[in-house]
């Protein structure tokens, strides 16, 4: 099974995510998403795999979500553009396939979807 996954170096949970792909012996495409990062239609494809909404994608202990007046009457499509325009903002470890994916945090997420998607 080819993955990739939408990696912060910096995040702890992140760079376990990252070893445990690895010591499991699965070719991991690492997307440096801080650096290379996403547009909104990539994003979009990304929520569609994990099954969630893009207000369950922010990460809502950072300081630029909290300073960010009316955040909660935000729309969909008004997060989407914040999380493209601030990719920190954007939850982590994102691990896909090519057709589903997972909020591997914490790591049992990834190890359940590992299972369910076994090749």
């Amino acid at each position: 099974m080819n993955l990739t996954i939408y990696h912060n170096p910096s995040c702890s949970k992140s760079r376990e995510a990252l070893n445990h792909l690895i010591d499991k012996g699965y070719q991991t495409n690492v997307v440096l998403y801080l650096k290379n990062t996403l547009n909104k239609k990539q994003l979009q494809k990304i929520l569609v795999q994990i099954d969630m909404n893009a207000i369950q994608l922010i990460r809502k202990n950072e300081d630029d979500w909290k300073s960010i007046k009316d955040r909660n009457e935000f729309s969909e499509n008004e997060i989407l553009e914040l999380l493209v325009a601030y990719p920190k903002l954007i939850e982590r470890p994102i691990i896909t396939n090519k057709n589903s994916g997972v909020l591997g945090r914490p790591l049992e997420k990834l190890i359940n979807f590992l299972k369910k998607n076994k090749p």
